[in-house]
């Protein structure tokens, strides 16, 4: 289980810098899906591009199952990073995709995994979500990506030990190759337990530093520790990333974890006098 762990991201990451080698006018569908998925993970201010390559896979091939799942987390991506003109809209069309995706997914525990994160962001019920993501982790127990989303579920359901239990396990079996942002989730989950000094020391480096939810959060740390001026200097640095400051979290299913997250960034976002 721990030698095909290891061998899945790897093996994925070998074949996007493969595709990624490769003239763009000699792209197949699947060709875009992993230039797609490369862009996807290296960095989020890529993800309207990573989208726009998901939909050219699709284009060709409506029955694309992991291009139509990968491209409603970019739905959700967009959404939450601030790159949406219209969060209805994503809403609409990442539900969609999602759906058609689940529809073809089979049992592929990619297809599961990611539409299931997807549809949970959207607001679909959150247990049975996590339950297509038990599924895909029945299918297949060393796959890295599905412990990554089984923690963003969890911690999104108010489960974050377990989040932190389950985004362990990626790390793990993904030694190489991210698959996600597995670290911040961490973060997340002893963020809303009050460990503040916990989580600020695993967000405070991002995975990617073009994400703006770790800045959220660190700025919401500081911001409880009563070290309002750090707090405030990282919301500036939030700005620099995205116009879109303060998000809804209407994926935080607890809502006093949901209060504890957005009083503190709240504090964090009001600019000095």
């Amino acid at each position: 289980m721990s030698v095909a762990g290891v061998i899945e991201p790897a093996l994925q990451a070998a074949e996007t810098t493969r595709s990624a080698g490769r003239p763009t006018t000699d792209l197949t569908a699947y060709d875009l899906y992993l230039r797609a998925c490369a862009i996807f993970l290296s960095s989020a201010k890529q993800i309207p591009e990573a989208l726009r390559l998901l939909q050219q896979a699709i284009e060709p091939d409506p029955g694309f199952g992991p291009a139509l799942a990968r491209a409603a987390v970019c739905h959700f991506r967009c959404s939450v990073d601030g790159w949406s003109d219209d969060h209805e809209a994503d809403s609409r069309n990442g539900t969609d995709l999602a759906r058609r995706a689940l529809k073809v997914a089979g049992d592929d525990p990619g297809i599961l995994a990611n539409a299931a994160l997807a549809l949970a962001y959207f607001g679909e019920d959150i247990g049975a979500m996590t339950a297509l993501v038990d599924r895909a982790l029945k299918l297949n127990p060393s796959f890295a990506r599905g412990w990554h989303v089984s923690g963003a579920l969890h911690y999104w359901a108010g489960l974050p030990d377990v989040a932190i239990e389950h985004c362990e396990a990626s790390l793990r079996l993904s030694l190489r190759a991210r698959v996600g942002t597995t670290q911040f989730i961490i973060g997340c989950a002893h963020f809303v337990t009050r460990r503040f000094d916990v989580a600020k020391q695993l967000i405070a480096f991002p995975e990617d530093p073009s994400f703006p939810d770790p800045y959220r959060y660190l700025a919401a740390c500081y911001a409880h520790t009563g070290r309002l001026d750090q707090a405030q200097a990282i919301v500036r640095r939030l700005r620099a990333i995205t116009r879109l400051v303060v998000p809804s979290v209407s994926e935080l299913r607890n809502a006093g974890y949901r209060a504890l997250y957005l009083s503190g960034l709240c504090m964090a976002a009001v600019e000095p006098a």
